[in-house]
C-alpha cells in the first residue's frame, strides 16, 4: 500500500508545475534589500532565503519550476544560475527565470500576486500541467508539497491554500479563514483587524501561508476573470480567494506538517530585520526548530569552493560559544559568543562579538566591539568600533530596528558608488 501510495503522489508531481513569487521588494527588511530582492537576502551560515523553497520542490519531486522576478533581481538571477542549473532538461525538468512580462500594460511591472501569474499564464499553459502551485520564494520552512497535492486531489478541490495555526494576537498580518469540519474554507478574510479565532479556541486563528494548488482549468478561468475587474487588487489573497469562498466555489485548507516526524511545524516569514535575525538566531539554539542537516530533506544551495574554516593559533584570552562558523571563514583571538559567520566573513583579534550575523564577507575590525548586530555582505567594520551597546548614537549613522537589531550595510560606512551614496543621503 505504502509502495502504491508513493507512486500516486509521483504521477501528481510529475503533472504539477511550482510558480515562484520571487519579485518582492520586501521594503520592511530595510537596508538588507537595498542591492537584492528579499528571495536573495543570505541566510543560515551559507544559503539565501529562497534556497528553502527551491529545496521544498525538489524534496517533493517537482522538477518543472518558474521564478518569477522583479525587484533588483541581478543576485537573484545569479544565484539560481550558479546553484540550480542542474536540472534533465531532456527529461522535461527545469527552473525558468520569469520576468515582468508587461503584458496588461507595458507602462507597469506586476500589480499584485494573481497578476503576476497571470502575466506568466502563457508560459504555464505551454508546459500544459495539470496543477499548479503557487509558492512565496520568501519564506523559511520545510514541506513536502505532494502531500498537499494529494489532498487537493483527493478533496475534488479547485483552490487549496496551506494553513497553519498562529496566536490570535499575531493573525492580522495573515489571510484568516474559517473551514468545515471538512476542511472546506467557509470564511476568509486578509490581514483582518479582528481575526476570527477556530470555535471553542478563542486564542488561535487558522492562517494562510501563501502556499496554494489550483486545478490549471479553474486557475486560468480564474485569473482571466480577475484581471478583467477593475476593481480588482490582482491579488490571491485579497481577490482570488474570497472570490471562490462568496460564490461557492470547492476552495480547501490543507494544514501545514513537517515532513520530518516528531519536528515541529517549523515556519518562518522572515519579512522584518527582527523576524530576519530572530530565525537565524534560532538555529543556534540548543534544540534549533529547523534541522539544516536532516539527510532525508536537504537544503540545497550554490557555494563557492572555500577552503574550512579557520580559527587563530592564538588561544589566550579566546572565547568562542555556540557560534556556526562557514567556509571560507578566518577567526582572529576574540570574544565570539551566540553568533553566526557567514561564508568568507573575517573577524579580526581582540574583538568581542555577542548575539550577531556577519553575512558573507563581511569583516570586523581589530579592536571593534558589536552586540545584537547584522553585518551586511562585504561591510568592513572599522578598528575600534564601538555598535549595539548605544540606541541612539546607532541611529546616527546605522538602522536600527524595533527590537534593537543593527543592521550596518556598507553604504551606512561610506563604500558605494557615489552616484548612488548621493541619491540615498542626498549629499
Amino acid at each position: 500500500m505504502a509502495d502504491k501510495s508513493a507512486r500516486f503522489v509521483s504521477l501528481l508531481t510529475k503533472q504539477t508545475m511550482a510558480m515562484i513569487l520571487a519579485g518582492g521588494r520586501g521594503s520592511r527588511l530595510h537596508d538588507l534589500t537595498q542591492w537584492r530582492a528579499k528571495p536573495a537576502v543570505p541566510f543560515g551560515g551559507k544559503y539565501r532565503i529562497i534556497d528553502f523553497t527551491l529545496s521544498n520542490c525538489l524534496n517533493s519531486n517537482i522538477r518543472r519550476i518558474c521564478v518569477l522576478t522583479q525587484y533588483k533581481a541581478h543576485y537573484l538571477i545569479r544565484h539560481i544560475q550558479q546553484g540550480w542549473n542542474n536540472f534533465n532538461i531532456e527529461h522535461g525538468e527545469f527552473v525558468d527565470l520569469v520576468p515582468a512580462q508587461q503584458w496588461v500594460n507595458e507602462d507597469s511591472w506586476y500589480v499584485g500576486t494573481a497578476d503576476a501569474v497571470f502575466q506568466s499564464l502563457d508560459i504555464v499553459e505551454s508546459h500544459a500541467p495539470a496543477y499548479v502551485l503557487i509558492l512565496a520564494g520568501d519564506h523559511i520552512y520545510n514541506m513536502d508539497y505532494g502531500e498537499m497535492l494529494a489532498a487537493h486531489f483527493e478533496s475534488g478541490a479547485d483552490f487549496t491554500v496551506a494553513c497553519k495555526r498562529v496566536p490570535r494576537q499575531d493573525a492580522t498580518g495573515f489571510g484568516v479563514m474559517q473551514v468545515d469540519e471538512n476542511y472546506r474554507i467557509i470564511g476568509f478574510e486578509e490581514k483582518p483587524a479582528e481575526p476570527q479565532p477556530l470555535p471553542g479556541d478563542p486564542d488561535v486563528c487558522l492562517a494562510s501561508m501563501g502556499i496554494y494548488v489550483f486545478s490549471m482549468e479553474y486557475l486560468r478561468e480564474n485569473l482571466k476573470r480577475d484581471s478583467e475587474d477593475p476593481n480588482s487588487n490582482h491579488d490571491f489573497g485579497k481577490d482570488v480567494i474570497p472570490f471562490g469562498v462568496e460564490n461557492g466555489h470547492r476552495v480547501w485548507a490543507y494544514p501545514f506538517r513537517n515532513p520530518a516526524a516528531g519536528l515541529p511545524d517549523y515556519w518562518r516569514d522572515v519579512g522584518t530585520v527582527d523576524a530576519y535575525y530572530q530565525a537565524n538566531m534560532e538555529l543556534l539554539s540548543e534544540n534549533p526548530p529547523l534541522v539544516l542537516g536532516d539527510r532525508d530533506w536537504p537544503v540545497l544551495t550554490y557555494q563557492e569552493q572555500a577552503p574550512p574554516a579557520r580559527f587563530s593559533p592564538e588561544p589566550k584570552n579566546a572565547e568562542i560559544d555556540n557560534v556556526m562558523v562557514s567556509g571560507g571563514c578566518r577567526i582572529g583571538r576574540c570574544v565570539l559568543r551566540n553568533s553566526m559567520m557567514f561564508s568568507n566573513s573575517v573577524v579580526h583579534r581582540n574583538t568581542k562579538i555577542k548575539d550577531c550575523l556577519v553575512l558573507p564577507e563581511g569583516e570586523v575590525g581589530e579592536g571593534a566591539q558589536l552586540k545584537n548586530v547584522i553585518v551586511d555582505n562585504g561591510c568592513k567594520i572599522p578598528a575600534n568600533s564601538m555598535i549595539g551597546y548605544d540606541p541612539e548614537e546607532d541611529r546616527k549613522k546605522y538602522f536600527v530596528s524595533e527590537g534593537g537589531v543593527t543592521v550596518v550595510t556598507r553604504m551606512m560606512l561610506g563604500d558605494g558608488p557615489a552616484w548612488l551614496m548621493k541619491a540615498r543621503y542626498k549629499t
